[in-house]
């Protein structure tokens, strides 16, 4: 019987959009993840683990971090379903306190524009991340058509750089990698792919 109602659940979050926007997502982070066999991965807003659970053959372990319990039921159901071996949920909202826990990857993807405060978050996953570290974000880009009380309408890379280089980050790449046709609030958009380090021994 439940195993139905992860089913009905999936369907109702993993969208045919949803879906083939991960598609593009994890083909461009995978690019990101070369020789990570031995890295921790944490996937922070992670939803069912549409990305994650797609990347969880190029690194050591992934943990799942979502705030919807519901997300992570049916991230759940996939993992055992996969036969996923290396892959947890953890329910937690970060930017209501950070737990204890460190990772050598962090993942954000499509989640930073849900987030009031962009540079407050970005400093709890500086904190979270080992020296070494490496943070990964998918956003869309700056998009003056969209304007919504609770998101960003996407992010100004030269912006976001700043950010990131005032919470600590160094050496952080952005670039735009896909155009697409209606994926943001119903509007033509294009999304960055961001990859910053976390040096604090240098």
């Amino acid at each position: 019987m439940e195993h139905n109602v992860f089913e009905d659940m999936a369907k109702r979050y993993d969208t045919v959009e949803r879906k083939e926007l991960a598609t593009v997502i994890v083909k461009e982070v995978r690019s990101k993840l070369q020789n990570s066999k031995s890295k921790s991965l944490l996937d922070y807003g992670s939803g069912t683990g549409l990305i994650s659970l797609a990347l969880s053959d190029l690194v050591d372990s992934i943990l799942l971090v979502d705030s919807s319990e519901q997300m992570l039921e049916v991230a759940k159901a996939k993992i055992s379903r996969k036969g996923i071996t290396n892959s947890e949920v953890l329910y937690s909202d970060f930017t209501q306190g950070t737990p204890d826990l460190k990772a050598d990857i962090v993942l954000m993807s499509l989640v930073l524009l849900h987030i009031p405060e962009t540079k407050k978050i970005l400093q709890e996953l500086f904190t979270i991340l080992n020296d070494g570290g490496k943070l990964i974000i998918v956003d869309f880009d700056k998009n003056e058509q969209i304007s919504h009380p609770k998101v960003h309408n996407g992010f100004d890379h030269e912006n976001l750089k700043e950010k990131l280089s005032e919470v600590g980050f160094t050496s952080t790449e952005i670039k735009t990698f896909h155009h697409g046709q209606k994926i943001f609030m119903n509007q033509d958009a294009s999304m960055f792919i961001a990859s910053s380090m976390k040096w604090v021994n240098r």
